[in-house]
């Protein structure tokens, strides 16, 4: 689930011994792992397979018609959107927040062909299945990279776009960082740990800084690569690492129609693939702050708001200010 091999985090020398005992599994649909809301099923055919979406449907405590949904980013999963799903309902919105093909509570296929837009035709099936015409759709990370997608491919089907912090501002293969297989990428995810997993976050998350209530996601990441499915969950990642570095859609942003609310942590330097770039391309990679105004200068209806102070998790990092964004944002919208 890292972008960055093992080896970049330092891995700490742990014995097999107690270590094992308290390493984190969950099942490979991340049975074990207790979600905020009731978890729901898509049940579907898709590429000759037959798949299960994992879902939450959250109603409004006090409905004002507007549904949102909730895309989760490659190293996160919905239940990550646990502190949003619970200020936008007390704020009267409907919030549908699923888990992708090949992600936490859903399906881990063995042969899948990932893009972004197969990801984003998944989950228009689940919002059809639910009635759910229109709807504000908000994407952190690689979910803003399928956000966008999402918006290009179903724009009638878009109230407003919000992207969080999202990956794929630049295009990292066009920039010049080399391309690694899948063999490869594969090789290293099998090496992924809750340690280098919070390492990796510390450095390029959270600036440095880590807080406590940050331990459960880390534990939930870990326990997908510790527990019986970890061999398909770290293929399904790796598959996803090239997707997501084979699939820009930057060079579509001038196409999307919807109205656009960007939303940029500064301290954010998230660049897939950095560590196999040149030392001079690697140190220009990731720098939010220009991405951010870059972006907002190339989606036609867009309004960004910077966070100086906070990482790529502003969700996370920071509940109660981003949440007055992004109340105000949408509300804003309407």
């Amino acid at each position: 689930m890292r972008f960055l091999p093992v080896a970049v985090c330092g891995v700490l020398a742990l014995t097999s011994g107690a270590w094992a005992e308290e390493k984190p599994a969950f099942g490979a649909q991340l049975e074990g792992f207790e979600y905020p809301h009731e978890l729901k099923r898509h049940d579907f055919t898709s590429q000759r397979a037959k798949l299960s979406m994992g879902y939450m449907d959250v109603a409004a405590q006090t409905p004002n018609g507007r549904t949102i949904v909730l895309l989760h980013g490659k190293n996160f999963c919905a239940a990550t959107w646990e502190a949003s799903i619970a200020t936008l309902t007390k704020a009267g919105y409907r919030v549908i927040a699923p888990d992708q093909i090949g992600f936490c509570t859903s399906t881990k296929p063995t042969n899948y062909q990932f893009s972004f837009q197969q990801l984003a035709a998944n989950t228009k099936g689940l919002l059809d299945s639910l009635d759910i015409k229109q709807a504000v759709v908000i994407g952190h990370s690689m979910g803003g990279m399928l956000a966008s997608r999402y918006a290009l491919m179903y724009p009638d089907a878009v109230e407003q776009l919000v992207l969080v912090n999202p990956i794929g501002l630049e295009d990292w293969q066009a920039k010049g960082v080399p391309y690694a297989s899948l063999d490869a990428a594969f090789e290293g995810e099998k090496k992924t740990s809750a340690e280098s997993i919070k390492n990796y976050q510390l450095k390029f998350y959270y600036d440095g800084k880590w807080k406590p209530e940050y331990d459960r996601w880390v534990n939930m990441a870990a326990g997908l690569y510790n527990g019986p499915g970890g061999e398909i969950v770290a293929w399904n990642q790796a598959q996803t690492s090239d997707m997501v570095f084979t699939q820009p859609v930057i060079h579509e942003f001038p196409n999307i129609k919807a109205k656009t609310l960007l939303i940029i942590g500064g301290k954010d330097r998230t660049a897939p693939g950095a560590n196999r770039a040149p030392a001079e391309l690697a140190k220009a990679l990731g720098n939010y702050p220009e991405l951010g105004r870059l972006t907002a200068k190339a989606i036609p209806s867009s309004e960004l708001v910077e966070l100086p102070e906070l990482g790529h998790s502003p969700q996370v990092e920071a509940p109660e200010q981003f949440h007055d964004v992004l109340l105000k944002g949408i509300a804003a919208a309407k």
